[in-house]
């Protein structure tokens, strides 16, 4: 039993920092092993009687201290696991520190460490204290000036602002020092030293300034980052144009790495980011990396006010930040490639990550009020539900609102650090409104349902609409309240003709009723453009959804009537009751949107594709994963037959051996071909395997090549085969494309697919200490692959309990991100619950299991509690 029960940190108990470090110089010697960080940090005391100076430090070995140029003698001093303490300083002095840290050492990938032979560092939340000691904490703001030795074979010496001074040294070394003029958290510190190649380019921003721009990578790859370029330059233009902010330094650096924990990091100056998330070129990519390459670079970028610029002033407040800037690049996405697509994509994002997250033992507030370890909080919560708040709260108070309380929050707290409440402020006054209520989205857990009911008035022409919104209680917070939601509303007839103009509803307690005129029993689309990120029911008749999805002009809610006509007839056959007259009538409407001329080809792949196995568990109880899987093929079956020849037709006439382009257009193409051979694929002719041999085997880029070898898998048999083996010949000097390679695989829906993945565990190629590479196999069965990992046998729950063990001796923040598949138990057949809680409690059991691990399998357990022991 354990018994060193760590204490949660709470928002309740915050207190500014006693002290403030008005400037910071660092001094780096490097050295892969023995790294000699010298520290030189002006401190004054705030208030009347600070008391003790307590910084936090994690596994370095000190040196040396002093104080105003005396050292200190070891009576002076505390140094404990986690914190340095000096009882007795003036106050206001200088503190000179020297420690020693060990990059090559540092597997968890926190603080500095090295990545294919390159030092790099990743500081957020908490990895600045194993560089030095220091006021760890985000609302410790400072300016930075950083020098950087090294021997001279790391060619380039990186860190944020602008460049100094660099120089040659004796004994083949070299220097470089950089100064950021604007003060920044420590968790926004970044260096990065190697042998690298550079992209440079520039631009003249609204000013008139020019920005020098540069992109670092590895040795001979600095083509691949051409688009990574591209974007940056697009997200920089934009940002001027629709929020008026323009870059501030003379330089705007990226650099790639191989090893990360995160896709990328927001760093002053310096982003650094995941190569995953920056590389690319047609051979290589796919059109769903590209996009992500572009969505990511934005999002940094746009970092530089929102989270740089302006910090928040604790980890609580870290949706002030991210939810922020997920909208901000989201709307960047949407004008890039087309909103109505872009809008479908996050939200088949937010629904398969954060409603999941919502509806169980893991679910918290976008605004939490306690944790034991704060990167377990870099969830799709705080991200992708903190950005719907904020497009709710633009709804709301309109657009020009919107806009004046952005600028009145630049303005205003511009070089602070600062809390959800003051932002939210801003917008109150800049809409005259009162938002208190509003503020109830941040503190509240749990996904609203909202139930629409309709009667319609024939004699009067009118239609009465009744909202309704409950919450369910999540973990801590049994009783839930009424919160405002933005309900976008139009009214079609039967033949889909509009009827009056879209309605802006807000629901502001738990039920509303509105009448609207109606010429004729209307057909109700609602919450268009998902104005609200809450789960839709309504009374409307099965056929109204098919008028949806053929005319509603909100292409949003097409899909979704689509989406939802398609779920509940896999789940009326998944419970042994299959509707096969309404199979047929659901094809025959899907055949019909295939023909509309008007709708793009990314439209239409996003029209075929079924509802994944996770989104259709999150809509029954208990989940019954191997009779989901069994239903949702037999409902792609049917419509490969039924729509056999316009499939056929589509995928021929789709085929395109021109030079690639990763535009909204080509990529349009490309996603609806592979689609319609994923569906061709759920009826295994000898003229689809031909067909996607041919795919595969034709494929001039690597997206094709991708869509072929997943139609193989999905085949099975000799074909896909020796399509892995020819893919992995060709690329298997390509890391990246191997984990491409990996995670097909570990989607497969062979019976024996476990057995391939724990092969695959001791393969040459795969590095579990490399993040990218463990979640392409590990995440891709997991959570990919639930039919298979939810085996009744419990051998996947067995795997994964293996996999976060060995993991967290090394990386616990990658370790507790593989949590989260076991953590909905309560809501499968009790047989694969309880197997879920056993791998729960053997984790939860180990000894030396890492506050990150622990807190997550925890919250996971809940009052089951540990296992019975003997």
């Amino acid at each position: 039993m354990r018994t060193d029960i760590a204490q949660p940190i709470r928002l309740s108990d915050y207190r500014p920092p006693a002290y403030s470090i008005e400037t910071t110089a660092l001094s780096f010697n490097l050295e892969p092993s023995a790294t000699r960080v010298k520290a030189t940090l002006a401190i004054v005391g705030v208030g009347d009687e600070p008391g003790p100076l307590v910084l936090d430090g994690v596994r370095l070995k000190l040196i040396s201290i002093a104080i105003d140029g005396r050292a200190l003698g070891a009576d002076e001093y505390v140094v404990s696991g986690e914190t340095l303490t000096v009882p007795a300083v003036p106050a206001a002095f200088t503190l000179e520190t020297e420690v020693e840290i060990d990059p090559l050492g540092n597997t968890a990938l926190e603080g500095l460490y090295m990545s294919g032979g390159r030092f790099c560092t990743q500081c957020e939340a908490e990895g600045f204290r194993k560089i030095t000691y220091f006021l760890d904490r985000p609302d410790a703001l400072s300016r930075f000036t950083v020098r950087v030795e090294a021997d001279a074979a790391y060619r380039h010496l990186l860190s944020n602002g602008n460049l100094l001074q660099s120089g040659v040294l004796p004994d083949g070394r070299h220097f470089a020092v950089w100064n950021d003029p604007f003060p920044k958290p420590c968790y926004l510190f970044a260096l990065a030293a190697g042998e690298l190649d550079v992209l440079e380019d520039s631009r003249v921003t609204m000013s008139g300034r020019t920005v020098a721009l540069k992109i670092f990578v590895d040795p001979g790859q600095s083509a691949r980052a051409a688009y990574a370029m591209d974007s940056l330059k697009r997200a920089m233009a934009w940002d001027e144009e629709v929020f008026g902010r323009e870059y501030d330094l003379d330089l705007f650096m990226i650099v790639a790495v191989r090893d990360f924990n995160f896709g990328a990091m927001e760093n002053k100056g310096l982003n650094i980011f995941n190569s995953s998330l920056l590389l690319a070129d047609g051979a290589t990519a796919t059109d769903v990396d590209y996009e992500r390459i572009e969505g990511v670079v934005a999002h940094e970028y746009f970092h530089n006010w929102t989270g740089d610029r302006i910090t928040c002033r604790d980890w609580f407040q870290l949706c002030l930040k991210e939810g922020l800037t997920v909208f901000r690049d989201q709307e960047f996405s949407g004008d890039m490639r087309g909103r109505a697509v872009q809008r479908i994509k996050d939200v088949k994002s937010l629904r398969a990550r954060q409603f999941s997250e919502d509806a169980g033992p893991l679910a918290h507030p976008v605004r939490p009020s306690s944790y034991m370890k704060i990167d377990n909080f870099y969830t799709a919560t705080i991200y992708e539900k903190g950005a719907e708040i904020i497009r709710v709260l633009k709804a709301l108070i309109g657009d020009a609102a919107f806009k004046a309380g952005m600028d009145l929050y630049f303005d205003r707290w511009d070089g602070h650090a600062t809390t959800v409440e003051a932002f939210i402020q801003c917008f109150a006054e800049s809409s005259g409104r009162d938002l208190t209520r509003f503020f109830a989205w941040y503190e509240q857990a749990g996904t609203p349902q909202l139930d629409l009911a309709s009667v319609y008035d024939e004699a009067a022409g009118t239609v009465a609409i009744t909202l309704r919104q409950t919450t369910a209680p999540t973990p801590g917070q049994p009783d839930k309240q009424p919160l405002p939601i933005t309900v976008r509303l139009g009214l079609l007839d039967e033949d889909g003709r509009p009827q009056g103009d879209e309605q802006l509803i807000v629901l502001e307690g738990a039920e509303q009723t509105l009448t609207l005129p109606a010429r004729a029993r209307p057909v109700i689309s609602a919450l268009r453009g998902f104005s609200a990120p809450v789960a839709l029911t309504t009374d409307a008749p099965e056929k109204d959804a098919y008028v949806l999805l053929a005319s509603d002009p909100d292409l949003f809610n097409r899909w979704e009537a689509g989406q939802t006509l398609a779920r509940d007839l896999i789940l009326k056959r998944a419970a042994g009751t299959p509707d096969e007259v309404g199979e047929e009538r659901y094809a025959e409407a899907v055949g019909r949107a295939l023909d509309d001329q008007a709708a793009d080809e990314a439209f239409k792949a996003l029209l075929l594709t079924l509802p994944s196995e996770g989104d259709l568990a999150q809509a029954v109880a208990p989940v019954d994963p191997a009779a989901i899987h069994e239903a949702r093929d037999a409902l792609r079956a049917r419509l490969a037959v039924h729509l056999e020849a316009a499939l056929y037709r589509l995928h021929t006439g789709l085929h395109d051996q021109g030079a690639f382009s990763p535009d909204a257009v080509g990529a349009g193409r490309r996603a609806l071909r592979n689609a319609v051979l994923e569906l061709l694929a759920a009826e295994p002719t000898a003229d689809v395997f031909a067909r996607a041999e041919g795919h595969f085997n034709g494929a001039n880029n690597m997206t094709e090549a991708m869509g072929g070898l997943n139609a193989l898998s999905l085949l099975g048999g000799a074909p896909f085969e020796a399509a892995l083996t020819a893919f992995y010949e060709k690329w298997k000097h390509e890391p990246l494309v191997i984990d491409k390679w990996f995670s097909v695989q570990g989607r497969s829906p062979a019976e024996d697919v476990l057995g391939r993945v724990m092969a695959l565990t001791a393969h040459l190629a795969f590095d579990p200490k490399n993040p990218n590479r463990l979640r392409a196999l590990v995440q891709a069965f997991t959570s990919g692959n639930p039919a298979r990992f939810h085996d009744p046998s419990g051998a996947g729950y067995r795997f994964l309990a293996d996999q976060i063990l060995m993991t967290d001796g090394f990386n616990p923040m990658t370790a507790s991100r593989l949590i989260e598949p076991l953590g909905a138990w309560r809501r499968y057949r009790p047989e694969l619950g309880v197997q879920m809680l056993a791998a729960l409690q053997r984790i939860a059991a180990h000894p030396g299991l890492s506050k990150n691990v622990g807190e997550l399998a925890a919250k996971a357990i809940g009052d089951a509690g540990p296992a019975a022991t003997t």
